[in-house]
């Protein structure tokens, strides 16, 4: 089993959402975070001043799959996601060693399901 933990644009979490159900992915986590990477935060200007961001809106998907599945979620996730700029987000793919659904008990791949 893999952990898979996508950062991307909060624009473009609809379309990431949409595309991973068409997948058959039964369950993933969504969360609103900030951070940069090599843009280093973003300036805007507001009522005629100028801003630093320092921390960027993003958005945080964690999806637990079965091995066999990695490839195509990567895959899914990057081709919604990409918008062709900086700040398109990353994909970071963790071994996962167990997994247990709490109501019934089960564990492993069969927790996921």
């Amino acid at each position: 089993m893999k952990y898979i933990i996508a950062i991307v644009k909060p624009s473009c979490i609809d379309d990431v959402h949409k595309a991973l159900v068409e997948l058959g992915i039964s369950g993933l986590t969504v969360s609103e975070v900030r951070g940069y990477g090599r843009q280093r935060g973003q300036t805007e200007i507001y009522r005629g001043n100028e801003y630093t961001i320092a921390f960027v809106p993003k958005i945080k998907l964690e999806i637990a799959v079965e091995d066999g599945q990695v490839e195509r979620v990567m895959e899914t996730i990057r081709s919604t996601a990409n918008t062709d700029t900086i700040g398109d987000g990353k994909v970071f793919v963790l071994d996962l060693a167990d997994a247990l659904r709490i109501r019934t008990g089960e564990t492993g791949v069969d927790a996921l399901k």
